[in-house]
């Protein structure tokens, strides 16, 4: 049982995250958007008082397509909110342990013989939000080397109940709940080529948990299942669980700037430190966001 202090704690994976720390009997302080991580002074007391033995710190503009219209906003919360999150544990919390919640697309635009994805390989951050990731990460690993007590997860896709409309999953059952009460025989889709490495956010805010106990100080971690899933097949699965018969139909506007075509990481190294497993298959995933998203599309 470890007193737990929370970033982001109000987002997707921080509620689910917060939820698995209670359920494991682990303390927490949980603070999302009244605590602003941009703010030093605010950090450094709401640290001190809460005394914690882990910090998560998963507070972050996540949007990698937004994040073309407002580079400077990510970079301020993001490596800002990051260098001040170090600073103040270094301050009023010197003895805890750091997750510092990193992306698996600061590894940018990747070939299908490159995969999977080692920790070994150097970033080559392709976006604002990759790029403001990878310089995280360094700022973490820096103050590992300089004595705080730091681990890096590098997540890679992840999907589940209480994920925001933006993202490819919920976006395309909100999209096809829609053509379904509608009558319409179409939905407009984005880039369906690419391949993704799919993990449950549950299964995610394990391996953070994991890490938080069990990781080696100064490593960087991939947080992945190893399994790459095309996201047509996805899509396709989606349509027959929501709206079978819709068609997809292609549309420009909801393409990126820049699109990684295949993304697989390796969890070799998450699973010799902490011996997590992925335990929730990608069909359960899907299933739980469309019962969640159709429930409150009936209210």
């Amino acid at each position: 049982m470890t007193r737990a202090f929370v970033t982001g704690a109000g987002g997707f994976v921080g509620r689910h995250l917060v939820a698995h720390l209670v359920a494991a009997g682990d303390p927490v302080v949980a603070v999302d958007r009244e605590l602003d991580v941009r703010d030093p002074r605010a950090l450094a007391d709401a640290l001190g008082a809460a005394r914690p033995g882990v910090v998560y710190h998963l507070a972050a503009l996540s949007h990698v397509g937004r994040s073309w219209d407002e580079p400077d906003a990510v970079r301020a919360v993001n490596v800002g909110g990051t260098r001040n999150v170090l600073e103040a544990v270094a301050a009023r919390a010197p003895g805890a342990r750091v997750v510092v919640v990193s992306s698996a697309e600061v590894y940018g635009v990747t070939r299908p013989e490159d995969q999977p994805l080692a920790e070994t390989r150097a970033p080559a951050p392709v976006s604002p939000y990759a790029r403001s990731k990878a310089e995280a990460e360094r700022l973490a690993l820096e103050a590992a080397a300089g004595g705080l007590d730091v681990v890096v997860a590098r997540p890679f896709n992840h999907v589940g109940p209480g994920q925001a409309t933006s993202f490819f999953v919920p976006a395309l059952v909100t999209r096809l709940l829609a053509a379904r009460a509608s009558g319409a025989g179409e939905v407009r889709v984005g880039d369906l080529t690419a391949r993704r490495d799919l993990t449950d956010v549950r299964d995610v805010v394990r391996a953070y948990r994991l890490l938080a106990l069990g990781g080696a100080g100064g490593t960087v971690y991939n947080v992945a299942s190893g399994v790459e899933h095309a996201m047509a097949e996805v899509a396709d699965a989606l349509v027959a669980m929501v709206a079978p018969g819709t068609r997809l139909v292609r549309d420009p506007s909801l393409l990126r700037p820049v699109e990684v075509p295949v993304s697989r990481g390796d969890p070799t190294r998450l699973m010799a430190a902490t011996r997590w497993r992925p335990t929730i298959a990608l069909a359960r995933s899907l299933s739980d966001v469309v019962s969640e998203l159709d429930r409150s599309h009936q209210v």
